[in-house]
């Protein structure tokens, strides 16, 4: 049965493991949810047709223990009624019974191993399902926060301001100090102040101011103050 052989990778098969290692995990989770899906609509089907082989065995099995009770009591009431003859044949059927139960037996502990196997199965992949849809608005809600922040971070890497700033800066101190040199150039081309000159012109007004006196004493004497 190809369902069986699948008992083993499927028991072992861990959700959050299957998580950690896809690169999208909300593409993950629809898509193993539908594989899920898949397969427990299968074992389901498989489940019931080993489940009803099962029951059939079982029946089988409690149909040939009730053969051997049946015989021990014939062979019981024929000893008590003094029937040794009647008792061998009754013995004898009942060995019969005894022999076909040992196959019987082997066949229905198989199934019953089968049918146990099929319902664990269901069983996990019923809670792999669960747990998955219970993930599943929450990994999608964590995968869109965290493409927002690529993009951001992307965004902010591109535009480098922090680099663009220092720029900036680095070319505000070069004006500054082309600035700072055109001033002192200046300074050194003007023309050396003439001491003589500028201490002729302190004369120079000097006598400006005493005949502006003269003239002023010259008009009182005329008035008479």
């Amino acid at each position: 049965m190809g369902i069986i052989n699948r008992f083993a990778t499927i028991m072992k098969a861990n959700i959050n493991d299957l998580l950690d290692k896809c690169e999208d995990p909300a593409k993950m989770v629809d898509q193993t949810l539908r594989e899920l899906n898949e397969s427990l609509a299968e074992v389901k089907k498989e489940t019931a047709g080993v489940m009803a082989e099962e029951q059939r065995c079982k029946r089988e099995y409690d149909a040939v223990v009730a053969e051997i009770d049946k015989w021990t009591g014939y062979a019981e009431k024929a000893i008590n009624a003094g029937n040794d003859g009647d008792a061998k044949e009754f013995i004898a059927k009942k060995q019969q019974a005894e022999a076909k139960l040992s196959s019987v037996k082997q066949t229905y502990d198989v199934a019953a191993e089968n049918a146990n196997k099929m319902r664990q199965m269901h069983d996990k992949l019923v809670s792999d399902i669960n747990i998955l849809e219970g993930k599943r608005e929450m990994i999608k809600a964590k995968v869109a926060v965290a493409k927002t922040q690529q993009k951001v971070n992307e965004v902010t890497s591109k535009t480098k301001v922090d680099g663009t700033i220092a720029a900036f800066e680095r070319m505000e101190a070069k004006a500054d100090r082309m600035l700072d040199s055109a001033n002192a150039m200046a300074e050194l081309n003007s023309a050396p102040e003439d001491s003589a000159e500028a201490l002729a012109a302190k004369y120079d007004s000097g006598s400006v101011s005493s005949s502006v006196d003269a003239e002023l004493a010259a008009m009182k004497a005329k008035l008479g103050k």
